[in-house]
């Protein structure tokens, strides 16, 4: 045999062994070769181009930000308003008429909310630099174990002399400039949001018969009808029970002495679209001015934590009786869908991150239908 031939067989018994060392350090077993290596290399660049189609479109969605946001937020209004606009088209109510009245109350619920917050955003924002020493004298509680956690700090990083403080003033100014939209992006949500009021009926015509095939127009009309009753059936049953919340909120703010009950309600209510972080901004608001509003550390602590219970029994009892199945969404999906659109879109993007989530689920539901198709509010 030759000398090539014998030490390649040599090798590939010493790679043998070695392999089947390591799987019995792994504990794999049964462990078989690959059939079809280039099947795993076509796989991997099919993954691989997937992948940099997806991150491109994150960038893209990113770049385009300023002018996409008022137009999905525009989309997602009009398709939430669609049954209504459906109605009031089989009652013989003229288009322009329902797209002007729908539109007009669109901006008079903006407009309110703006009038309730604005009068005490703008008091609190002017006391900033009191309301930030306040906190600091309130918080000398927690100056020993600060301390220890600054000299735990120089110890690992002898460098590092900065001090702690509480700039609220510093805080709340780039809070005002993510939160306040652009006068230019709302000027473009409100006109899509009229035009598409407006032309509702030949826009679904025109994306129906952009297709040839009978089943595939059929499949289109079928998932814009169920992404609008979902949409429309989710905005309502949440709105009824963010009112609640809201109900309940200024309650509590007025039982404990804060001040604007009213606007604890209305901010109560816009938070509670955000699940899961809506409740926790909403407890941090109600500690930071209970901590400006009443002498002691636990008379702040009293409205947070009847907020936290009545927060517990609205998620976990009375909205599921109302809800019930049919609203349910998977708890991890709904999380996912809200981290990603925060943290692409901002804080509309998080209003809209259940919308455009419930919007995905039913066109994948019609396009791959399955024997249990995930629960979606009808």
């Amino acid at each position: 045999m030759p000398v090539n031939s014998e030490q390649k067989r040599v090798e590939t018994i010493d790679a043998a062994r070695h392999t089947r060392g390591l799987q019995a350090d792994l504990g794999i077993h049964d462990a078989q070769p690959v059939a079809d290596v280039s099947r795993v290399w076509r796989t991997t660049s099919q993954v691989a181009t997937i992948g940099i189609f997806v991150i491109l479109l994150i960038a893209a969605l990113e770049f385009a930000r300023p002018l996409l946001l008022p137009l999905v937020s525009a989309f997602v209004v009009t398709m939430m308003l669609g049954p209504l606009s459906a109605r009031a088209e089989r009652a013989g109510i003229p288009s322009l008429l329902t797209a002007i009245v729908l539109w007009l109350l669109v901006i008079a619920v903006f407009y309110g909310v703006i009038v309730l917050l604005a009068g005490p955003a703008i008091d609190w924002v002017g006391k900033a630099p009191e309301i930030g020493k306040t906190v600091q004298d309130k918080l000398r509680v927690l100056d020993q174990p600060w301390a220890m956690l600054q000299d735990l700090r120089h110890a690992l990083m002898p460098g590092d002399q900065s001090k702690p403080g509480v700039d609220i003033a510093a805080f709340i100014a780039p809070v005002f400039s993510i939160v306040t939209p652009a006068i230019g992006e709302v000027f473009i949500f409100f006109g899509t949001l009229f035009f598409m009021l407006i032309g509702r009926t030949k826009l679904r015509k025109v994306t129906v018969a952009l297709f040839e095939d009978r089943d595939a127009r059929l499949r289109t009309l079928k998932i814009m009808n169920d992404i609008e009753h979902n949409l429309t059936g989710y905005l309502s049953m949440v709105a009824v029970i963010n009112f609640a919340v809201g109900i309940a909120a200024g309650v509590i703010a007025w039982g404990v002495g804060l001040p604007d009950p009213v606007a604890w309600a209305v901010l109560a209510f816009i938070l509670n679209f955000l699940p899961y972080i809506g409740a926790l901004m909403m407890e941090a608001a109600l500690f930071l001015v209970g901590l400006v509003t009443f002498p002691t550390l636990t008379l702040a602590l009293a409205a947070p934590l009847l907020f936290v219970v009545f927060a517990t029994l609205e998620g976990h009892f009375i909205t599921p009786a109302l809800i019930g199945r049919r609203l349910t969404l998977n708890p991890l999906t709904v999380f996912l869908s809200l981290v990603f659109w925060s943290w692409l879109w901002g804080p509309v993007g998080a209003f809209l991150a259940v919308p455009l989530l419930i919007m995905g689920l039913v066109a994948v539901t019609h396009l791959f239908p399955g024997e249990e198709p995930p629960a979606l509010p009808q």
